[in-house]
């Protein structure tokens, strides 16, 4: 990676701090600061070896308070609900990302499905009240996002800016948009939610309603395969004033669970197993997964949708093509020998900056693309499948897609609460409500100094 906010003298020292942060000091726990049983605990810090764009997009705010998504915050919490007044004690919901549990299963050496009931019943021992399945967030994404390719389609003669349209779903890809591109790209970028941030809406508001609780009496944790989801969590339309707190309080990555679960030498044999939950108060029984081999598989729903909806079409077998490397595909639609869909799955940043290249040329002639910055998509998140020297783990990784190919796929469209979730919750698919939960909007930065064309 280039960057031109340092010297490379620099980098190689800020990195050397990443490879060798020490244990944190004790937290304090009440006005006589005793030794909490949770001190044992690293820091949560971003340093430029992990980070997906440049310097420019962390700001010295923003760096404090990714700071402070570390596991100081959920400890501080568990260790207040266990002393102090139940007056100020808050109900702890863990979230956790479907493509984080196949790196607890080659971690643990078990399947998906025990991975994750031991990841539950971790959790659960060290305090959490609930422990969700966060599979219903994404299906939520995936709909909406169906619905705002339909939709864009329909109008593309009257807007410029319908396609390509790029999801929305990874946060890395969607800050160095807002922050670098800018209105080049901001415009094309679906409006739907991500999974996470769905989540956070369906934890804090509906999840919050069945309980009888204010937004702010429910601490909100998610597990998640990178370090941008920290970022995400702090953007400004995630925050409820009235109550004075996010969707999202605090993100941990897979590997900082495996470090607390390390630091306290847990041995996962003596775990006792849990079922995930959902947001209804059941327990999932069964893991699910999306179509994607490594993320949520957007460009599959989405392409099998809008061939339905639009050219009544029903494709069986999705065919894609590599376009100069692995992390480049294509899938077409034909139709009566035209080619009527052109999607893209674009991975990793040296494929995001050859496709905003051809975009800016007026070369880039798709109607969707799934970008993710991750090379290998989300499995490949630098919060998990990353050794020690921050290079990928390999062979870790082809661990995990085989693991995760295993698990059966469920489409958004069969999940049976969504339906009843967007008629109690929201109001409706197409209500004013639903828009306002489920979407968001991006705006561009002020004028970056980084260049579009550094060499990733």
């Amino acid at each position: 990676m280039k960057c031109e906010n340092c010297t490379k003298a620099e980098c190689s020292k800020k990195k050397k701090n990443a490879d060798n942060a020490e244990l944190s000091e004790p937290l304090p726990a009440g006005d006589g600061h005793e030794k909490s049983e949770f001190h044992r605990l690293a820091d949560a810090r971003i340093f430029l070896s992990d980070c997906l764009a440049c310097g420019n997009c962390v700001t010295s705010e923003e760096g404090a308070k990714i700071f402070a998504q570390n596991q100081k915050e959920l400890f501080k919490v568990l260790s207040l609900n266990k002393k102090c007044d139940a007056a100020f004690h808050r109900l702890v919901v863990a979230s956790v990302s479907p493509q984080s549990v196949p790196y607890f299963a080659v971690k643990f050496q078990l399947s998906v499905c025990e991975a994750a009931r031991k990841l539950c019943g971790f959790l659960k021992s060290l305090g959490v009240h609930h422990v969700f399945d966060s599979t219903i967030a994404a299906d939520f994404s995936i709909l909406e996002t169906q619905r705002d390719f339909i939709q864009r389609f329909r109008r593309q003669t009257q807007d410029e800016h319908a396609f390509p349209m790029f999801a929305s779903t990874c946060p890395g890809w969607v800050q160095y948009a807002e922050r670098v591109l800018g209105d080049l790209v901001t415009p094309h970028i679906c409006t739907a939610k991500s999974p996470q941030q769905i989540m956070g809406s369906l934890v804090k508001s509906y999840f919050a309603s069945q309980k009888n609780l204010a937004p702010d009496k429910i601490f909100h944790l998610t597990v998640a395969p990178c370090y941008d989801r920290k970022m995400e969590a702090l953007r400004e339309d995630y925050y409820t004033e009235l109550f004075d707190c996010r969707d999202i309080d605090c993100v941990l990555t897979s590997g900082e669970v495996m470090q607390i679960m390390e630091q306290r030498n847990v041995s996962v044999k003596e775990v006792e197993e849990s079922s995930l939950e959902n947001v209804f108060g059941g327990t999932t029984c069964q893991f699910v997964r999306h179509e994607g081999t490594s993320s949520d598989g957007y460009l599959a729903h989405v392409f099998r949708h809008a061939a339905k909806e639009l050219f009544s079409m029903e494709v069986q077998e999705i065919t894609y093509k590599t376009i100069k490397n692995k992390d480049f595909q294509e899938v077409c639609l034909e139709k009566d020998g035209e080619t009527v869909l052109r999607f893209a799955a674009a991975y990793g940043f040296r494929n995001i900056q050859n496709m905003v290249l051809k975009l800016r040329k007026g070369k880039f002639h798709y109607h969707f693309v799934e970008v993710l910055a991750c090379p290998g998509g989300c499995l490949n998140g630098k919060g998990q499948a990353q050794s020690v020297d921050g290079k990928p783990e390999r062979a870790e990784l082809q661990e995990m897609e085989a693991l995760f190919t295993q698990v059966p796929v469920q489409s958004p469209e069969s999940n049976p609460h969504i339906q009843e979730l967007y008629t109690s919750w929201l109001e409706g698919a197409e209500s004013q409500k639903s828009r306002e939960t489920l979407h968001t909007k991006y705006v561009s930065a002020p004028p970056s100094t980084a260049r579009v064309d550094m060499k990733w």
